[in-house]
């Protein structure tokens, strides 16, 4: 009898050491009394939705979580939604669930509770743990329709990141990061269904792109050649606008946008 008394004493004393207690005021979450990131809000739709981005208590970006409409919703669940967290110091990426209710609160639970920060970088290890025991592995939806508008008339990127057509807002662009050299960035038809990952290397000065299309669910490397040499733009748009522009260009003429 002692020794289930002992065996139970020892594990009430690890649950209660391992239990994480997180709070979240004026955009800093704090674990234990210990202040680990604050972080970011970009309202989408007016409102309705949410992206989010870490940042260490340091200033490094350390997280990218965007809504991910590109996959079906579960017909068990209509009170979440899906984001894409792109863990950049570690180079991970994984799809978690958000309540449509608390979209903020469960971004920072599952930061905060995950432990997967540590100083101004991320635990790897607790980022594989994480996506593991809270991920989801949602289908794939690849149904959308184009916004219907005169497609001879040229396309603008606006500084708010929609992109338009003969007077038509046709879509918006996310940018999602930097990684190894490469920029990121996701296209979205006005209603918020994702339309195609993009990723390329060279600035304004690129040759080709990374294109992956829930559309096609396929993953191909599309050529879009200049001669142009652009050393510097300073554009209001994004820093990458010519290369952005003749993608855009590109997705509208292969149906994609």
């Amino acid at each position: 009898m002692k020794t289930i008394f002992t065996f139970l004493c020892v594990i009430g004393i690890n649950i209660f050491l391992s239990a994480q207690k997180v709070d979240y005021k004026n955009n800093i979450i704090t674990v234990d009394g210990q202040k680990i990131g604050k972080v970011e809000v970009q309202k989408q739709n007016l409102g309705l939705t949410k992206n989010f981005s870490l940042y260490s208590m340091g200033g490094d970006k350390l997280v990218i979580a965007v809504l991910s409409t590109e996959f079906e919703g579960d017909k068990n669940d209509n009170t979440s939604m899906y984001y894409r967290f792109t863990f950049l110091p570690t180079n991970q990426v994984g799809i978690f669930k958000l309540s449509t209710l608390g979209m903020e609160k469960g971004f920072v639970n599952l930061i905060g509770k995950g432990g997967v920060v540590e100083g101004n970088t991320l635990n790897e290890a607790k980022i594989t743990e994480l996506i593991a025991s809270k991920g989801v592995s949602p289908r794939t939806a690849v149904n959308y329709t184009l916004v219907s508008r005169n497609k001879s008339w040229p396309i603008e990127l606006k500084e708010t990141k929609a992109i338009e057509q003969g007077g038509e807002q046709i879509g918006f662009f996310n940018p999602t990061g930097n990684r190894n050299g490469q920029d990121f960035y996701e296209f979205f038809i006005p209603g918020g269904i994702l339309v195609a990952k993009i990723n390329f290397a060279g600035g304004n000065n690129a040759q080709n792109f990374e294109l992956f299309s829930a559309k096609d669910n396929v993953r191909r490397v599309v050529s879009i050649p200049q001669k142009d040499n652009v050393k510097f733009l300073s554009s209001a748009v994004d820093p990458n606008a010519l290369t952005l522009k003749r993608i855009t260009a590109w997705l509208v003429q292969n149906g994609y946008l």
